[in-house]
């Protein structure tokens, strides 16, 4: 079964990302089943800099191999043109009043004059992202459930009016890896992209910093409150530091303070990330681009067949 997923490079990847995406990725890996992919083109659906995107793309792409994910195909998404071209059809495939109804457009881009209209229209490409792959199943999260929704409605429609072309693929929930909140407000999730860092650990932070992280880390704002427990609702700090500490291997035997609860969730995490950070200065610049370079050869090669049926079904040729 193909397995796909795509990272917008809009940040630098973090734990959060590490225990709750990509060791799950690593593990069910299947030679030539995986395609996982750069999202550099949905980073432009909002202002940015050049130079920081061409940069965290660089780092993500190490740090995808480093992560192990090397026996999948690895492609940046602007490498392989189907992704762009066939966003254009789903484009004029989809209505407005879909558009309209999409959160993520809700919330960034509606009645702001500087909105960008690939932010309104990023459904189509993401749309075109699955699309092209043919996969029978897309697992997914509750922020992204309403995109492959859309993206199953417009494979329909597409097949309806112009003929089978797409499979239309199955939505399913994945399994679920750890679940890491931020450090420093543990209600909401590790996120790469938080203008502040200080809650979040990054899978290239350095030891030291790891350790200052951890050691600042919201344990619980009730009054001489000190069992270490957990319990997301009343200590959802110390919850999530023991999700993490049992996520990275460690144990929570005999741990009774604070202090030392952060000391073994420290010592756990810069376990986890050493392998990943030593193989990530071990690689060199060109194998990195040799084995993406390899994978969007791969996905051009994977991905023509389909975007010539649609141009053929729309009548361009």
């Amino acid at each position: 079964m193909i397995k796909l997923s795509l990272f917008k490079p809009t940040g630098h990847l973090t734990l959060g990302n590490h225990l709750g995406a990509l060791r799950p990725m690593v593990a069910g890996q299947s030679e030539g089943r995986g395609f996982y992919g750069i999202a550099d083109l949905h980073a432009l659906t909002v202002p940015h800099d050049p130079a920081t995107l061409r940069s965290l793309s660089v780092e993500m792409a190490r740090l995808l191999i480093s992560v192990g994910l090397d026996q999948s195909t690895l492609f940046v998404q602007s490498r392989v043109p189907a992704h762009s071209e066939l966003s254009f059809l789903l484009e004029s495939t989809v209505h407005t009043g879909e558009l309209n109804r999409m959160i993520q457009f809700k919330e960034k881009g509606r009645d702001q004059p500087s909105t960008r209209a690939s932010l309104y229209t990023y459904p189509a490409l993401m749309a075109a992202d699955i699309l092209l792959y043919r996969p029978e199943q897309v697992p997914v999260g509750d922020d992204q459930r309403q995109h492959v929704e859309l993206t199953r409605d417009l494979a329909l429609r597409f097949n309806r009016l112009y003929g089978e072309v797409f499979t239309v693929p199955e939505i399913v929930t994945p399994p679920s890896g750890a679940r890491v909140m931020d450090l420093q407000d543990p209600t909401t999730k590790m996120g790469k992209s938080h203008a502040d860092g200080a809650g979040i650990v990054y899978l290239l932070d350095p030891p030291d910093v790891i350790r200052r992280k951890i050691a600042r880390a919201v344990t619980d704002s009730e009054v001489g409150a000190t069992a270490v427990r957990p319990d997301r609702d009343a200590k959802p700090g110390v919850t999530n530091l023991l999700d993490i500490l049992v996520a990275c291997g460690g144990s929570t035997d005999g741990i009774t303070t604070y202090g030392a609860l952060k000391a073994a969730v420290t010592d756990a995490v810069v376990a986890e990330l050493e392998p990943i950070q030593k193989r990530y200065a071990d690689l060199d610049d060109a194998s990195v681009s040799a084995e993406f370079e390899a994978g969007a050869e791969r996905c051009r090669h994977v991905t023509a067949p389909v975007l010539a049926a649609a141009r053929t079904a729309m009548g361009l040729s």
